[in-house]
């Protein structure tokens, strides 16, 4: 049942998300192995780690830390050549006469619910996470991680070390993307907010019929906030014509910077995105402030309304 739930839901009903766990805990923890099953004779398919709802524990293999508050985590699998089960759905048809598989893939994109119990706490606490590798990358899945002052799981998760373990208590999906349904996408990220937007730019630039144009606006705090800039400015330099992006930092540290300086204002929108036509979509992911400014809340609308996208065009993290 948690499988099938969505990250959207989950993360907007907080309570809900608690009870929905804790109430398999009893029927699932102590009756699923942590260790992946060895024989797969009748299966044609190779064992997936994240198969469905069950809680699955992994060892830390390697910490990164990338600025002042955000840590990368590598989390290993059992087996090494083992597929994180995130991968593309595939929907295909065969040819014969020329050797053509087809056609169509639905990349689904998931978020890993989290699950620790850090020390002094009364209960467990869960999290989503989305991973940054490659969903179909075997042996490992990759967490970018930001520490709040409060958090009580990503202060746990910034505790670990190489050795330590992580439970993941279910896969929760997101949007299911379909190859070329829109011409061109906005992407809309503010801060970790990047993670789920990456995820995606991934599933579309790594898929070769897929000739989506990508159009990325990124706002942060400082310079350091620029999460995966490397590997965002690699996507650029291989797909110059298809992926585009813009950074935007509030609170730059030196006034000769040359990125733009402020937030993801109505006017910076206005100048990226040249109308709203039907086969366009909007994606966005961030602050809960930015998004409700963006999006629209009961008491206001939002900027994206005014540039006259509809709410079936605007997809929320």
């Amino acid at each position: 049942m948690a499988s099938r739930l969505s990250w959207q839901s989950l993360r907007a009903r907080p309570v809900l998300l608690s009870t929905v766990v804790f109430a398999g805990i009893g029927a699932y923890f102590g009756a699923r192995s942590f260790r992946l099953p060895t024989g797969y004779a009748e299966s044609p398919e190779s064992p997936k780690v994240f198969g469905g709802f069950g809680f699955t524990t992994l060892r830390l293999q390697d910490v990164k830390v990338v600025n002042h508050n955000t840590k990368r985590l590598v989390f290993e699998f059992p087996d090494q050549n083992t597929a994180s089960g995130l991968a593309l759905t595939c929907k295909a048809a065969f040819a014969d006469w020329i050797r053509y598989i087809v056609l169509k893939f639905i990349l689904f994109q998931a978020a890993l619910l989290t699950y620790s119990w850090p020390k002094g706490q009364w209960l467990p606490v869960l999290r989503p996470y989305t991973p940054i590798s490659d969903l179909n990358q075997p042996g490992s899945v990759e967490l970018m991680v930001k520490h709040y002052p409060n958090g009580k799981a990503s202060s746990h998760l910034h505790s670990l070390r190489p050795g330590d373990t992580l439970t993941f208590a279910a896969t929760l999906k997101g949007f299911p993307w379909t190859p070329n349904k829109y011409s061109q996408v906005y992407l809309i990220a503010g801060g970790a907010g990047i993670t789920p937007i990456y995820q995606l730019i991934q599933g579309i630039l790594n898929y070769p019929d897929d000739q989506t144009k990508i159009n990325l606006v990124f706002g942060v705090n400082t310079e350091e906030d620029l999460l995966l800039r490397d590997e965002l400015e690699q996507y650029k330099k291989r797909f110059p014509g298809r992926f585009n992006y813009i950074y935007t930092v509030s609170h730059p540290h030196e006034d000769g910077s040359s990125l733009r300086k402020g937030y993801v204002t109505e006017e910076l929108l206005r100048d990226v995105m040249r109308g709203a036509d039907k086969d366009t979509h909007v994606f966005v992911c961030g602050p809960p402030g930015m998004e409700d400014a963006l999006v629209g809340s009961r008491k206001s609308v939002g900027v994206l309304s005014r540039l006259g996208f509809s709410k079936d065009q605007i997809y929320k993290f």
